[in-house]
């Protein structure tokens, strides 16, 4: 049995960039991960100090560094990635070892 993994990233928005716009923007980047092979699930998240969190499950590594190599070059992705202050991502890759619900 293959073990799933979860994508992490955290990351804080370009000054000017705001929630609602930040949204619509990773609702259009949803169509792109959505048909990734390998995608089963996406959240994000906010916390009160402005850090955002997307947790993405993956059905294994080989699927989550395939979307990494095309997420800057789908156009789906484009106001997401603008959105995103770069200096502030960290991403790691975990194995799902408990899930409930």
């Amino acid at each position: 049995m293959s073990t799933h993994i979860i994508e992490t990233v955290v990351f804080r928005l370009n000054d000017g960039v705001s929630r609602t716009d930040f949204l619509r923007a990773a609702e259009g980047s949803s169509a792109f991960v959505t048909s990734v092979a390998g995608f089963v699930s996406r959240h994000l998240s906010c916390t009160d100090d402005g850090t955002w969190i997307e947790h993405i499950e993956w059905t294994d590594m080989n699927s989550a560094e395939a979307a990494a190599a095309m997420v800057a070059a789908d156009p789906r992705n484009a106001d997401f990635l603008s959105a995103i202050d770069g200096q502030s991502i960290k991403m790691m890759h975990s194995k799902l070892e408990v899930s409930v619900g």
